[in-house]
Formats: C-alpha cells, sequence, structure tokens
C-alpha cells in the first residue's frame, strides 16, 4: 500500500499546481467569456439577467456565473478570484471520488480515487481553464455518491444532499446534469436490484429540495425570458427560459441546433480520451475492459462486492454523448470521476490478489506515459519557448531528480505505479501552469493588450470596436466592456480608440480615417495550437497582430 505520508505529500504537490495555474491569464473564449459575463452581474448589480456581450444568453443557466460573482464580491474581480469557485468545486469532487469508491470498495480505493480523478488531465486543465464543467463536475458525482449511500444504507441526510447536489448541478448546465447523475444511479439499481429504495417518502423529500434549489435559476430565467416573449433569441420570439431548460436544451445539443455543429465524429470521445485521461489511460482502458468482461462472464449478475455504477454509467454516457452534434473534449470531464473509481479499484485488486506480472506489464506502459511527459516537458521548455531563469533551470533539474529517484527506487510494484503516474502529471502541468501557459498567453491580443493600456493610461471607456468578433480578454482586464460602433457612427467622434485586426484596419484606411497613435499586440488563437505555433522559426507565419487606434 502507499503510506499516508507519501499520500499526503502528493496531494499538496497537486494542489500546489493548482494554486500555480489560478494567476496565469484567462483563456479566450470560455473562460474570459465566462468571466466577463459574472463581472457584469456585479458591475450592474443585476443578478438574474445573463448576457453574452450585447446578446441575451439563453444557452446555460446561472449558477457558475453566480458562484463567480460571488468570489468577486468578496475578493474582488481578479482572474485567480474567477478560478476560486471551479478549483473549490475540483476538491469537493475529489472528496466525493473518496466517498464513491470507499462506498462501493473500500478505503483504499477511495483514496486512490481521489488522487487519480486530481491528477487526469483534464481535471488539472479545467482548474485553470474554468468552465461550467468543474462545477457540474463537483456537484454531479457529489449527488452520485450521495443517492448510491442512500440506496446502500437508507439514509435521509444521503438523499437529501445527493438532491440538493443534482439540483445545483442542474442549475449549472441543465439537463446533462440529470442525465450524468441518473444514468449511474439506474445502473446501480440495475445491477443490485433495490428498486424498493425509491418507494418511500424519503423519495418526496428529495424532489422537494431539488425543486427548491434549482427555483432561483428559474425565477432568474422567467424574469429574463418567460415575462418578455417579444424578446428574440436566435431569430425566434416566445422563448420561455423555463420550458428551454426542462426540454429545448438536450435537443438543440444533439441536433446543434441554435448552437451549430462543429463534429459528427461518433468516435470523437473514444481518441479524446487519450489524452484527457492523462496519465491513467493505459490503466483506465485496461481498467475499463476487464471489468466489462467480468459482467459478460457473470452473466450480469449480480455478485457480492462487485458494482455496475461506474462501468455502466461510463459506456451510456459515453453512447449518448457521441451522437451530440456538437462536441468539445471538456464533456468528457463528468465521466472522470467514475473512471478514476474504477481505475481505482482495478489496481487495487492486483495489488491484493499479488497479481505482479500484470503489474509489471502496466508499470512498463506507464514508464513510456512518463518518457513521453519528460520529452514534451523538454520541448516545451529548451524549444518551444526557452527557460530564461536560473531558479527555472533549478526547479526543473529538481523535479527530475525526484521523479528519476522514485522511477529507480526499490519498492513494491503498487507504490512505485502510483507513485510515477502522479509525478508524471506534476511535472507535466508545472510546466504547462509555471512556464507554458505564461508564455503562450502573451500571444492572446486581448490580455496582451489590456497591458499596453494601462501602461499607457488609456481611458477603457474611449476604446471601441468596429468588427463583430468578441474581445472577452480585453474587456475582463480592462473590467470594461469594448464598445461597438460602425464605421459610419465612429466619424463623428474624437479622441477614441479602435480595437481592430489588420482587415479591419485596412478597412478603415480605405474609409479614409486617420490616426495619429498606433499600439500593436501579437495575436494567436491560443486553444487551437498547430505545429506551426510551436516552432518557433515558424511561428511569425500564423502569429497576426491586434492594433489600437487613437482617432484624434
Amino acid at each position: 500500500m502507499i503510506s499516508n505520508l507519501r499520500y499526503w505529500f502528493l496531494i499538496v504537490l497537486i494542489f500546489l499546481v493548482y494554486v500555480a495555474g489560478m494567476f496565469v491569464t484567462l483563456f479566450e473564449n470560455d473562460s474570459a467569456q465566462f468571466s466577463v459575463m459574472a463581472m457584469r452581474m456585479v458591475q450592474e448589480n443585476d443578478f438574474f439577467s445573463l448576457f453574452k456581450g450585447p446578446e441575451e444568453y439563453l444557452d446555460k443557466p446561472h449558477m457558475h456565473y453566480w458562484l463567480a460573482a460571488l468570489s468577486y464580491k468578496i475578493f474582488g474581480i481578479h482572474d485567480w478570484s474567477y478560478r476560486i469557485p471551479g478549483i473549490l468545486a475540483t476538491l469537493l469532487a475529489a472528496y466525493s471520488c473518496y466517498g464513491l469508491g470507499s462506498l462501493l470498495y473500500n478505503k483504499h480505493v477511495g483514496k486512490l480515487s481521489a488522487l487519480i480523478f486530481m491528477t487526469a488531465q483534464t481535471i488539472v486543465l479545467g482548474a485553470i481553464d474554468v468552465r461550467t464543467d468543474a462545477v457540474l463536475t463537483g456537484f454531479s458525482i457529489l449527488a452520485i455518491w450521495q443517492l448510491a449511500k442512500y440506496i446502500e444504507k437508507g439514509s435521509v441526510s444521503a438523499i437529501a444532499i445527493g438532491a440538493f447536489a443534482a439540483g445545483i448541478a442542474f442549475s449549472t448546465k441543465g439537463q446533462i446534469a440529470l442525465l450524468v447523475i441518473g444514468l449511474p444511479i439506474l445502473c446501480h439499481l440495475f445491477y443490485t436490484g433495490k428498486w424498493r429504495a425509491f418507494i418511500s417518502w424519503k423519495v418526496l423529500l428529495a424532489l422537494l429540495v431539488f425543486a427548491v434549489t434549482i427555483s432561483p435559476m428559474l425565477y432568474a430565467y422567467y424574469m429574463q425570458f418567460d415575462l418578455h416573449p417579444e424578446k428574440v433569441i436566435r431569430g425566434k420570439d416566445h422563448r420561455s427560459g423555463i420550458f428551454f431548460i426542462f426540454w429545448e436544451q438536450s435537443f438543440e445539443r444533439l441536433s446543434g441546433e441554435g448552437i451549430g455543429k462543429n463534429s459528427s465524429d461518433y468516435f470523437f470521445f473514444f481518441h479524446t480520451f487519450l489524452w484527457v485521461f492523462l496519465p491513467w489511460t493505459i490503466l483506465g482502458i485496461t481498467a475499463f475492459y476487464n471489468k466489462i468482461k467480468l459482467f459478460f462472464t457473470q452473466k450480469f449478475k449480480f455478485v457480492e462486492g462487485s458494482e455496475f455504477l461506474t462501468v455502466g454509467g461510463i459506456t451510456l454516457i459515453f453512447i449518448i454523448i457521441s451522437f451530440a452534434q456538437f462536441k468539445l473534449p471538456h464533456y468528457l470531464n463528468i465521466t472522470i470521476p467514475l473512471f478514476a473509481v474504477i481505475t481505482a479499484a482495478y489496481i487495487y485488486n492486483l495489488y491484493k490478489l499479488n497479481k505482479t506480472k500484470v503489474l509489471k506489464y502496466l508499470m512498463i506502459g506507464q514508464y513510456f506515459v512518463l518518457s513521453i511527459v519528460f520529452i514534451a516537458s523538454a520541448l516545451i521548455c529548451f524549444y518551444v519557448f526557452k527557460l530564461n531563469s536560473v531558479v527555472a533551470y533549478v526547479f526543473l533539474i529538481v523535479a527530475a531528480i525526484i521523479i528519476i529517484y522514485y522511477a529507480l527506487k526499490r519498492e513494491g510494484d503498487y507504490m512505485k505505479l502510483v507513485t510515477i503516474s502522479v509525478c508524471a502529471s506534476l511535472l507535466l502541468n508545472a510546466v504547462l501552469n509555471l512556464h507554458f501557459y505564461p508564455n503562450l498567453l502573451e500571444y492572446q491580443g486581448g490580455s496582451s493588450m489590456s497591458k499596453v493600456v494601462e501602461q499607457q493610461n488609456i481611458p477603457v471607456d474611449r476604446i471601441y470596436k468596429v468588427g463583430k468578433d468578441y474581445t472577452w480578454s480585453l474587456d475582463f482586464y480592462n473590467q470594461f466592456p469594448v464598445q461597438i460602433t460602425t464605421p459610419e457612427l465612429l466619424k463623428s467622434k474624437k479622441d477614441v480608440w479602435v480595437y481592430v485586426n489588420d482587415d479591419e484596419m485596412a478597412m478603415l484606411e480605405k474609409k479614409g480615417f486617420d490616426w495619429d497613435a498606433q499600439l500593436s499586440v501579437d495575436q494567436f488563437r491560443i486553444t487551437r495550437l498547430q505545429g506551426k505555433f510551436l516552432n518557433p522559426n515558424t511561428r511569425k507565419k500564423v502569429t497576426r497582430k491586434m492594433h489600437l487606434l487613437h482617432i484624434y
């Protein structure tokens, strides 16, 4: 077994990596967009209306923005304060993984589940690039744990907490929350046959708790949309916010109607999983395969000490989200707690049954993952963005020595397997959070321009744009949205600044505009990396410019 000392040492290191990411510049689009939406709530003291720039926002419910706004109220409007609710939700999810693993198996599996969850690549990234999925994942797995606990033990507090958590999850992202909570619970009921647990007055209590929890979100939707049928949202009037969140939302996601389509690849999430669950991918796939194989061998008959909640929930969620016409990698975050539990149970079972041969084969796979991480870290630090600090070199060398020490140390295969896997995640994400992202975000035009605005003491209420592109990071770091205008209206303005790209600047010049100052920064869509950008020799070929022009 892994000792408590090492376990908590690794947990502390993981938390420090999370903290390091708190102070990284916000990413465009979603993180910066959502932070601006929450900022508007605070600045305008309007917590019932959601706006995406000048447009009314129907797509997602309010909870994520309310939590970010609350954090702003307490700590002020900062990028790190925006991330606090997401990180707290991630820690809640880790604790819930511990609880669910302990409930379905034992405390050893629970502890390892939390460790695996916190080091999965998409979860670490989700604590830095904070979207609605962090809160959704945290409260969804809390609901699954508590509802499973109610089924097993009949606890009133468990079903009440489960209903509350489900309500928060629903108020964060809508129907998908009920799907990812309900499917694993239905799989658990199907396997255990404990359907009678839901023939009880306690279920009525849970429904009441759920209804009360979602009522603020429903009221906000009612106030913004149902009371104003004249509003046109996505080309339609008479849009009911309540009807949308209970019925239309998921169908729009599945069909791509309203939000658009970006992928009809039904295997998108299968190949995406290969990186989102790093460094545990090989172990996770092996654990899933063995669990499925076992159930087919047992013909899905209930066996004491076994569970179908995780593997059944993962399978059904994968099938359903794979048919959605709009797909993004972070949609898989909601499955990671279940993968963490099933992977932890598999690793612990190998240890318990003393399957040293299998552990050694898996160790080879983890050494391969670790070697890939070493190569990637070296490329990032010495080629993509070269280190220029003695302290950074010292940190990297010390980290490498510690990891090599654990990799070569003579100890049990189980402890070594877990330790080197966690070390791979720690090394990669420390390099990303402390070195790669800070350098990468120098190429995000909006946030870079906000520094120029501050340095030049440019009045933020005098900055305009003539294009349709959103300016989320500039809006956030200026703490004032860039105002929209047209070339025709711009002609009547004096002593203003216009934020433009190359094409827009050429258009203004063609229309006869003149300016006496031009400030320029590099611009690249940093969430869509490509080889030419990562190669410093070809980076300039794919990097554009953003300009701030002073119209006098």
